[in-house]
């Protein structure tokens, strides 16, 4: 019975603690920064260019296709 009581005393003191949220709230915003820099990047480069070329082989090596 022990061992459900610390776990219930743990489980209380973890959804009171507030310094993951802010971990998440970090996260959340290198997220969306990451997304408009990456937007930017496809609108100012076109077709072609050096970054679409990185695109295309992060996608085929993500898809299961050849990593080179």
């Amino acid at each position: 019975m022990n061992f459900l009581n610390a776990a219930q005393k743990v489980a209380a003191d973890f959804a009171h603690e507030e310094d993951g949220a802010q971990i998440v709230e970090y996260g959340m915003i290198i997220g969306a920064v990451s997304l408009v820099l990456i937007a930017l990047l496809a609108a100012l480069g076109g077709s072609g260019n050096a970054f679409d070329t990185m695109v295309g082989k992060v996608k085929t090596c993500l898809g299961g296709g050849a990593c080179s």
